[in-house]
């Protein structure tokens, strides 16, 4: 009795792994002879395209990827994603601090980007915070709130984290 041969042509199907850390299907791998007729897996190029784009990217979009890749790592929820009215983590670099009095009361801001989009925090009562400066990484706990269209989060937890965005 003969046994059916695998087809020599098969398609591959590679994942790779995608910005928020999961994987996703790509294009089949490319098959490429042997010398002794077989046929093996081939690369789909992508170190060269990632390489090509780094490239080609401005440093802006770089850096936001950096930051969405990190939040992502840290276990953060992107600004984009966050729920309204919801508790959440974000992880994102300080841009700027201000002082502004709300109510007759002192309240520190600070605007917190993870590179898909900023987040304000509040601090009411509060004139300033040691190690809440611009360029300095955290992460912030706390209850989204919408202001104006913008997420915003009053009095929220945060953790100081090591490294800067620059």
């Amino acid at each position: 009795m003969d046994r059916a041969r695998p087809s020599e042509t098969t398609d591959v199907t590679t994942t790779r792994t995608n910005e928020t850390g999961g994987t996703a299907p790509s294009r089949p791998a490319a098959a490429a002879p042997t010398d002794r007729g077989e046929r093996t897996e081939r690369p789909a190029g992508g170190r060269l395209r990632s390489a090509l784009r780094r490239l080609t990217s401005s440093d802006a979009e770089l850096e936001a990827e950096d930051l969405r890749n990190e939040c992502t790592r840290l276990g953060g929820t992107t600004v984009c994603d966050l729920p309204d009215r919801a508790p959440a983590v974000v992880v994102g670099t300080i841009r700027t601090t201000t002082l502004r009095p709300r109510a007759g009361a002192p309240a520190l801001v600070a605007e917190v980007y993870d590179g898909t989009g900023a987040l304000t925090v509040v601090w009411l009562g509060r004139r300033s915070i040691s190690g809440i400066e611009a360029g300095r990484r955290i992460r912030v706990y706390g209850r989204v709130a919408q202001r104006d269209g913008r997420p915003v989060v009053f009095n929220p937890r945060y953790e100081l984290l090591p490294g800067s965005a620059e």
